[in-house]
């Protein structure tokens, strides 16, 4: 049994920063990663053209910025070797290949109770602290839709996830399900591989320049965030034009907006609507109705051979799966609730009458 004041699951940029934090602080914590390495999403499922889409002066962690005279945007190289220096900088050893099985809230000890499997050495452990910090994202595992006769499609399904370059798939009948950024992006990498790919487009989104997003996140520091929407999605319509006719239709809410309340971010074109106006990557705008062996056949009464679909559909989380009560915190996907302030309040009164309750129990039976 071990004792820190705090267990962080997950390596992640988010659990690597709240560790630096903790570590200026003196307070005793540990890192529990089930990969063997940390920022393993970035190191082992990133596909091979993958670069930040934002500027870096919003992709530093806290107490280590990046330098004014480093590049504006970062390669994928260039994060990492940040991140790896930010490991270093702070000392921060993860203890890797540590996969949480439970953590549970002991009423009566008013501690974590989080259960790990050290995977390189088939143990078992038990760490109890006074806080737990759920590092582990929202991208854990990847989610594919499941279409009927999915299961029978006779070529290559593959998740964006596991999707590393268009190299293995020049000369193929590529279809890309999904519009947002990997999605686009995955389309565009098919194009330049020689592919001429067709991308499922379901659903309303904005599209923004990477230089007309780093202008509104500069612009929120000065006005409100519904005045840099309209100013913003103005410029990108002067910049892109009417898109209805590809099968793009923008949201009525704004970007930002968008982002803040329902964590949907706009889409950062990498050169993707301008093959799409050419007609290099073809939009279908339906959504899939059922799949034979190799033939999609789509809402609109489209159908076409492919050899491969790519997904890039989203991710799942899996903390509530080894979260116990999981409910006041995530959801039944494992995303974070947004509570409101009226919420909160209710959740801390129901919560300390529940304790109170469950503490009372167990005095009342440490009696008998």
């Amino acid at each position: 049994m071990q004792e820190p004041t705090v267990v962080i699951v997950g390596a992640g940029p988010s659990g690597l920063a709240i560790s630096a934090c903790l570590t200026q602080n003196s307070i005793s914590h540990i890192i529990l990663e089930k990969e063997d390495c940390c920022a393993s999403l970035w190191k082992q499922n990133a596909y091979d053209r993958l670069n930040l889409h934002l500027a870096s002066e919003f992709c530093s962690l806290p107490l280590m910025p990046h330098p004014p005279s480093g590049p504006t945007y970062l390669s994928k190289d260039q994060f990492l070797q940040y991140i790896d220096k930010y490991v270093e900088h702070f000392n921060i050893k993860p203890r890797y290949c540590h996969v949480v099985v439970s953590a549970e809230y002991e009423e009566v000890t008013n501690k974590w109770r989080v259960e790990a499997k050290n995977m390189r050495e088939d143990t078992s452990k038990v760490y109890e602290s006074k806080y737990l910090v759920i590092a582990t994202g929202e991208n854990s595992e990847g989610y594919i839709p499941n279409f009927p006769g999915l299961e029978y499609f006779e070529g290559e399904v593959v998740h964006s996830k596991y999707y590393k370059s268009g190299s293995k798939y020049e000369s193929k009948n590529v279809l890309v399900v999904g519009c947002g950024n990997s999605g686009m992006e995955i389309a565009y990498d098919l194009h330049n591989w020689g592919v001429v790919p067709s991308i499922v487009i379901r659903s309303t989104f904005h599209v923004f320049s990477k230089e007309l997003i780093r202008k509104g996140m500069q612009m929120v520091n000065y006005m409100p965030i519904n005045v840099v929407d309209i100013v913003i999605t103005f410029l990108a319509k002067l910049k892109y034009g009417d898109l209805t006719k590809y099968g793009i239709i923008r949201p009525k809410e704004g970007p930002l907006h968008l982002k803040n309340i329902i964590g949907k971010s706009a889409v950062i074109d990498v050169g993707t609507i301008g093959k799409i106006k050419e007609g290099a990557i073809k939009v279908v705008p339906s959504d899939i109705t059922k799949i034979e062996k190799m033939k999609v056949v789509f809402g609109n009464n489209m159908e076409e051979e492919f050899d491969v679909i790519v997904f890039a559909t989203g991710y799942k989380s899996v903390a509530n799966g080894w979260l116990k009560d999981y409910q006041y915190a995530l959801n039944d996907k494992g995303i974070v609730k947004k509570i409101s302030f009226l919420n909160l309040a209710v959740l801390m009164i129901t919560n300390s009458h529940h304790k109170r309750r469950k503490l009372m129990d167990a005095q009342d039976k440490k009696s008998r």
